[in-house]
């Protein structure tokens, strides 16, 4: 599978208080139904059952995701729109040629045309399988890794243009570990049962693979043995998720001469070869894992690593290929590693891969069909009385000094915002695709932009640019350009529902929003300054009293247990945890300001407002989720499960518990001692 890493954190959901700012979703459910309640349940025992209880009941998830909820909905919603614009473009072949139009329809319709790739087999890789079975020396090892790397395939390690951490102002390059088919390098070395059955199904994963490719059963399980040992090794190197998070760790600045120090590999030639020919300083994020592939490529035998290469090229792509390899693709990663029952229908598979190869092109023309320009305007207004909300808490925080409090509020003053897309779009001029065959316009694709992202190397940052496109369901916070962007197709139902009360829509959109502008100052967001740059800003006791209060939401998400010996990780999901909180607690204090000088709400479905509001948040994690990927993002997702994003946050608020009268004997009770307050 081929895996993208971004330095930034990618922190998602943000919507629109207004009416009409997308045509691609539909009002199809009531803002708080209560028929989607389960009111058995104790609010205070259980207040995501109570809240979402009959929603989960009645909504099964369907056999092609591993999870659905209000997100997924979305997607789906979404997917509709943009299906209408690739099979428009696809349609039209007397689109002018070198138009997005024309680039857009034949990406698709080559990637829609199964005829055509059944037909082609492994013919497309031809080329490339022939330059791994050439290798004969170290030299060509290093060569052909370049060669993949310039194509985005990334055997071995990761690379990518990023802003300087102690110069935000200019972009230099980042490596970063990689080179590994499991999804997590604990898979590789952990004793505990699910990881041991994901070793043998990734042998068994890998045997198939390679049979597939011509291999006779015994080479294809020598080669199997082969990669497991390979990447093994790169696990061992590996830093952990935890560790990754800690950007005072992966900053790791150096001239080339020092890197070559560092890791014994011809860092010159590679950076020629792949067209950065005097990349200057570059951050190393992982030394260890440096070294360790330095001497994997002196002490490796030849053959292994074109066992290596050849895996990594047909893992990169199967999904591109013909049935057979999607088909098996599918039941490892979809269904071993996260339960998945049924492969996604071919035309949304297809539309996610046209997305990845002409994303800002696609994004103008859904733009134009559904997103008028007047939403910016309301959107940037929505997110300003948050931050308002944020800068008067922050001045009223008691166990913060005034000598942070000043810092902390010219960051906020300083945090930007970027709403539906970007000022100025991508030129695709020079990126040829045509319906000759969907391979090739996949790997042209990706040399285009693998290109257009290194061309940034050694240049000022580009502050208009966006790194999601505009019909991206997800939002971020990025802590080097310290701002909060908003892509278009997260800007509607259901997350905002025009037919909601402004309780409800305060406890969504708001929270939301908060959440976002919160990523700036949590465990990780806190370490860069008003200009993005990793800096101390805090006085040395700010820094105890905030890791003091922060330890109670690491204590608190630690004692959640998923299944019987499967723990919520309180420090990889200490991050999300903080913006949860925060993000609750802004939007409280900005929906408290909306209702001075106006008279008291009345109770809406018997309900009032303040228990709206709750509500309104509490169904944004609504999801059913198969256990299998439940057990994966444990693992992996430095988010909480949907349960604990709504129980765990709402326990640390006193109103929450007026709200719903909660007493010392409801299971959601916690001893007011041990209640978090942050932001």
């Amino acid at each position: 599978m081929k895996k993208q890493i971004k330095i930034f954190a990618v922190l998602f959901l943000l919507l629109l208080m207004l009416w009409g700012c997308s045509k691609t979703a539909k009002q199809t459910m009531p803002p708080l139904d209560p028929q989607n309640m389960d009111l058995t349940t104790n609010p205070g025992d259980n207040f995501y059952q109570y809240a979402n209880g009959n929603w989960i009941k009645n909504n099964p998830i369907p056999d092609e995701y591993s999870r659905f909820g209000a997100f997924e909905f979305l997607i789906e919603e979404n997917y509709a729109a943009l299906q209408t614009i690739l099979e428009g473009s696809a349609k039209n072949k007397k689109a002018q040629t070198g138009s997005l139009e024309q680039k857009i329809g034949d990406f698709y319709a080559t990637a829609m045309d199964t005829v055509a790739i059944e037909k082609a087999g492994l013919e497309p890789l031809k080329e490339e399988f022939a330059k791994i079975a050439a290798i004969k020396t170290r030299e060509d090892i290093l060569n052909q890794i370049a060669n993949m790397h310039s194509k985005a395939l990334f055997p071995l390690f990761q690379i990518f243009p990023e802003q300087d951490q102690k110069n935000t102002e200019m972009v230099i390059v980042y490596l970063w570990q990689g080179g590994l088919g499991l999804t997590d390098r604990d898979y590789y070395l952990s004793d505990d049962g699910r990881s041991k059955e994901l070793r043998t199904e990734y042998v068994k994963h890998i045997v198939k693979m390679f049979q597939l490719m011509g291999d006779d059963s015994v080479s294809a399980q020598k080669s199997a043995d082969t990669i497991l040992k390979f990447e093994t090794r790169l696990a061992k190197a590996s830093n952990t998720r935890l560790e990754n998070r800690d950007p005072q760790k992966t900053f790791n600045k150096m001239e080339v001469q020092k890197l070559e120090s560092v890791s014994d590999y011809n860092w010159p030639s590679y950076f020629k070869q792949i067209g950065v020919s005097d990349p200057n300083e570059v951050n190393v994020a992982q030394p260890v894992f440096f070294t360790e592939i330095g001497r994997m490529v002196n002490d490796v035998p030849v053959d292994d690593w074109k066992t290596y290469l050849r895996w990594d090229l047909i893992n990169e792509t199967a999904d591109y290929l013909n049935s057979d390899f999607v088909n098996q693709n599918f039941n490892f990663y979809g269904t071993v590693l996260s339960g998945q029952k049924a492969l996604q229908s071919r035309w949304k598979r297809m539309l996610r891969a046209t997305n990845g190869a002409l994303g800002e092109a696609v994004g103008q023309i859904y733009v134009e069909k559904y997103f008028p320009p007047a939403a910016k305007k309301r959107m940037v207004e929505l997110v300003m009385n948050l931050k308002y909300a944020l800068g008067e808490r922050i001045k009223k925080l008691d166990w913060m000094s005034d000598e942070t409090k000043q810092k902390a509020l010219a960051k906020l003053e300083k945090m930007s915002v970027k709403i539906g897309y970007p000022d100025k779009w991508r030129d695709y001029t020079n990126l040829e695709i045509n319906r000759d065959s969907f391979v090739e316009n996949v790997l042209r694709a990706n040399e285009f932009n693998f290109k257009f992202e290194l061309d940034k190397v050694g240049k000022p940052v580009d502050r208009t640019e966006w790194h999601m496109f505009p019909q991206t369901v997800n939002a971020y916070y990025h802590p080097l350009m310290n701002e909060i962007v908003f892509p278009a197709a997260i800007l509607q139902p259901p997350f905002f529902n025009m037919a909601a009360d402004d309780a409800v829509n305060y406890g969504s959109i708001g929270v939301v929003i908060g959440h976002e502008m919160t990523h700036g100052f949590d465990d990780q967001g806190r370490q860069f300054d008003l200009n993005g740059e990793l800096n101390d800003w805090w006085t040395a006791e700010d820094n105890e009293r905030f890791k003091a209060r922060s330890q109670k939401l690491v204590d608190q998400f630690d004692a959640y247990s998923v299944f019987d010996t499967l723990h919520v990780d309180g420090k990889l999901t200490l991050g999300e945890n903080i913006a949860d909180l925060g993000g609750l607690n802004i939007a409280l204090a900005a929906y408290n300001k909306s209702l001075e000088n106006k008279p008291q709400p009345s109770p809406i479905d018997d309900f009032t407002n303040y228990q709206r509001f709750f509500l309104g948040y509490a169904q944004l994690w609504r999801q059913n989720i198969r256990d299998k990927e439940l057990m994966r993002r444990i693992k992996e997702d430095v988010h909480s499960p949907g349960p604990f994003r709504v129980n765990g946050p709402l326990v640390n608020m006193p109103e929450f518990y007026a709200a719903f009268d909660i007493k010392p004997d409801n299971q959601m009770f916690l001893e007011p001692d041990k209640r978090a307050r942050i932001w």
